[in-house]
């Protein structure tokens, strides 16, 4: 998916809202454990229920690699079922050297057709590019992520400010804002704003609102650019919304509630 057809999808939706496909074998409604795949039929229903008020869905894949073979599997079926205009993100976290980068890109661009897939930049240029080359798919940059070991690391002091500053002007030279995006925690709100001071065009992926407590007010306010520039995620806020039959009925209520707020900002700054 181009940045222009992402645009487009949200205007059309009037909503920035990504939901996170975390799928938890001890979470999940204990009904679904008398099916032979119970993640993808918690997924598949999870998808009917909100695809119409969403722009991306992000799979976690670690829910899945846990599982073997069945997971895998699973997440694959998970991918295929997710209809054509909603932005598949695999969250891999992936990032190797030369060869190994070029076949983590295969395995998530063109064995399951992802859109894009999150990166860990530590290892430097020749660890992303090689996800960079391919056509209409897109590099999410860990940048400045919402959890506690992120001081370690990402807000060190460097002679020209914080690590995870440098970071972003450094890959600001590696790809452009139609094919690089980056992670940037929600609970971080102040912060936003310097990173998108860094990356005017980019669109940010935006974990923390719902069950982490970050505000969707705050989120638009610091980290909105003239054509939104954003996806906002909410994995567990929607997804175990209810551990009953009604999961689905209780996602696509949360779901609602998130897209009601976005399509406000969406009509207010003309997006």
């Amino acid at each position: 998916m181009t940045k222009k057809e992402l645009i487009s999808q949200i205007r059309t939706k009037q909503s920035f809202l990504c939901v996170g496909l975390d799928p938890d074998l001890q979470k999940i409604p204990k009904h679904l454990l008398e099916f032979e795949d119970p993640i993808f039929e918690f997924n598949k229903a999870i998808i009917d229920a909100t695809h119409h008020l969403c722009v991306a869905y992000k799979p976690n894949t670690a829910f899945y690699e846990c599982l073997g073979i069945a997971g895998w599997k699973s997440l694959e079926k998970t991918i295929n079922y997710i209809p054509n205009d909603c932005f598949v993100i695999a969250d891999a976290k992936r990032g190797d050297i030369g060869n190994t980068s070029s076949y983590y890109a295969k395995t998530f661009f063109e064995s399951l057709s992802c859109d894009a897939v999150t990166v860990a930049p530590y290892m430097g240029a020749d660890s992303v590019k090689p996800f960079l080359a391919f056509e209409n798919k897109w590099v999410i940059l860990l940048v400045l992520t919402s959890n506690d070991g992120s001081q370690d690391f990402q807000m060190l002091s460097t002679e020209n400010g914080k690590l995870y500053a440098e970071i972003i002007r450094k890959s600001q030279e590696w790809g452009t804002s139609e094919n690089l995006m980056y992670v940037v925690g929600g609970t971080r709100a102040d912060q936003i704003a310097e990173v998108r001071k860094l990356a005017p065009d980019n669109f940010f992926l935006v974990p923390g609102v719902g069950a982490q407590g970050a505000s969707l007010d705050e989120v638009v306010h610091y980290g909105s650019n003239d054509s939104c520039g954003l996806l906002v995620n909410s994995s567990r806020a929607i997804i175990y919304a209810s551990a009953e039959k009604d999961f689905a009925m209780a996602a696509k209520k949360e779901a609602l509630n998130m897209q009601g707020q976005m399509a406000k900002h969406i009509q207010r700054n003309n997006w």
